[in-house]
């Protein structure tokens, strides 16, 4: 295991704190298993929209802002 440093506020200090209290563990403990958690379901996951608006025009990127010239305005 490696040692590290992480500055929690005041708030998320005292949750670690009684969440590791009332489950016997130590503060250490519960934040690995957070943290562990926590990466666990962001592995490779991208968002069901990406590739929705799949483009014939390869430079749609590059006409962004001509695209969207007077989006929004009030006709």
């Amino acid at each position: 295991m490696h040692r590290t440093t992480i500055y929690l506020d005041e708030t998320l200090y005292e949750r670690v704190q009684r969440l590791a209290e009332a489950s016997g563990r130590t503060q250490a403990a519960v934040i690995r298993e957070a943290i562990a958690t926590y990466a666990s379901g962001r592995r490779g996951r991208v968002p069901r929209s990406v590739g929705m608006g799949a483009s014939t025009s390869g430079d749609l990127s590059e006409r962004a802002e001509e695209l969207l010239e007077g989006f929004g305005e009030d006709p």
